[in-house]
């Protein structure tokens, strides 16, 4: 059980979170007891990359205990076992440091709609609010990456032959694999649609478009379009 902090972790670069840009961000993942917090499911693991101007500055990683028992299928899933789980700190504690770390930033995820309904649901449990919304890697992948073999982050990375250390389904590394396929998605923007670095904003609303209106989309913001 480790979390490491950035030596110097600064404040979101605006306060209007919608316009800060999309290259300083924290990427985060979540393992847990199962698919809904609705049904009383809970986090056991939380791991967090943070990125300022495209660089990886920070890490944050914790397991914690939801205070019962998982089944076997979760401690095979995700390689956590209910032994280290006792031993782990409450989701309270936890979730109150890492509340700390994310302070305002913008947060992205793969599949960010589950990771979304956890973190809501643990800080909700605290009473503790958060001041960035958040991008999903996945729905966005599915508009730049239409000929991927799947949009699953495993597959992304071997798609895009992304560093990993072959390990998934633990939080600290999908996290980190899901941030490096954030800086390439931003890379690969750059590359074909010469612009200013994209906003948080424009971000989300790339994962908005239909996959017939991506071109026209970014295109706007560039007079000269090269190929990937």
């Amino acid at each position: 059980m480790t979390s490491v902090w950035p030596r110097e972790r600064q404040p979101a670069a605006n306060s209007d979170s919608a316009n800060q840009r999309a290259d300083s961000v924290i990427v985060l993942d979540f393992e847990t007891t199962g698919l809904s917090p609705g049904r009383g499911d809970r986090a056991i693991e939380v791991g967090a990359v943070l990125i300022e101007q495209g660089r990886v500055a920070g890490h944050f990683q914790q397991l914690m205990n939801p205070g019962f028992r998982i089944d076997a299928f979760i401690e095979s899933y995700t390689g956590i076992t209910n032994q280290m789980l006792a031993k782990a700190a409450p989701c309270d504690e936890v979730m109150e440091q890492f509340a700390e770390f994310i302070g305002d930033h913008n947060l992205v995820a793969h599949n960010a709609a589950f990771d979304q309904r956890f973190l809501d649901s643990e800080l909700q449990a605290i009473q503790r609010p958060y001041g960035g919304s958040f991008a999903c890697s996945m729905l966005i992948s599915r508009r730049l990456y239409p000929d991927a073999p799947n949009h699953k982050l495993g597959s992304l990375v071997a798609y895009k032959q992304l560093p990993n250390n072959g390990g998934f389904h633990r939080a600290l590394a999908d996290s980190e694999m899901t941030a490096q396929l954030w800086l390439r998605i931003l890379d690969d923007i750059a590359t074909r649609y010469p612009m200013p670095p994209p906003t948080f904003k424009q971000m989300q609303q790339l994962a908005r478009q239909s996959k017939s209106s991506v071109h026209r989309f970014l295109s706007t913001q560039s007079n000269r379009v090269k190929p990937l």
